[in-house]
């Protein structure tokens, strides 16, 4: 019985030096910075790299459209635009948000486009001005109806295509985008970007 006890004990010991062997090799890894601006493709797919890169192509060929080159900057000022509805319908997990933050940054970065804000933002920004009215002192307060009117609305899709014969790994991602003029409804931009990535069954 004391031999058995004795054998119990020393297994437990053992295994509880192996777990924490293996929990320390576990921690061994390390962290390093990178540079927000580098690339790194840990898998093929769609990363930040995607999707500021599509961005910024996109919403040069925007520019280059005939509504751009004939808008009437001297009595309108810059053109406004609000996004709408960028859809994902991929079957993973992309940030849209990220993407349409890329695209104001692109285009803003420009200065030639001006943009307001829309949804939930919006509606919290007159809460705000709601209760600047009860609340701050007059000559602080925001005031209602003065709010800028967009005159083009953007919206679009992101698709994606997964082809796989198990050695390897195709991915497709197609960006449709559109923008239209409030006033006319007319669709004066549709943009497209497609990206193809090969990865090798090692990689993913």
């Amino acid at each position: 019985m004391q031999t058995t006890r004795s054998f119990f004990l020393q297994w437990k010991t053992l295994t509880t030096l192996i777990l924490a062997i293996a929990l320390t090799a576990c921690s061994s890894g390390s962290v390093k910075r990178l540079s927000a601006d580098e690339e790194v493709a840990l898998s093929d797919r769609w990363n930040d790299t995607d999707s500021k890169l599509v961005a910024e192509e996109m919403m040069t060929d925007m520019l280059t459209f005939p509504w751009f080159r004939d808008y009437n900057f001297s009595q309108k000022g810059n053109p406004t635009i609000i996004v709408q509805t960028i859809r994902n319908k991929t079957s993973e997990h992309i940030p849209v948000d990220t993407f349409i933050n890329d695209i104001k940054r692109s285009l803003l970065r420009a200065g030639k486009v001006d943009f307001v804000v829309s949804g939930a933002e919006r509606d919290e920004i007159r809460n705000e001005r709601e209760e600047q009215e009860l609340n701050a002192a007059p000559d602080t307060v925001a005031q209602f109806g003065l709010e800028q009117g967009a005159g083009f609305a953007l919206s679009g899709t992101i698709n994606s295509i997964i082809d796989s014969n198990g050695d390897q790994r195709v991915s497709f991602y197609q960006v449709d985008l559109k923008l239209i003029d409030m006033t006319t409804n007319r669709e004066v931009w549709n943009g497209q970007k497609k990206i193809k990535k090969l990865a090798d069954k090692g990689f993913f």
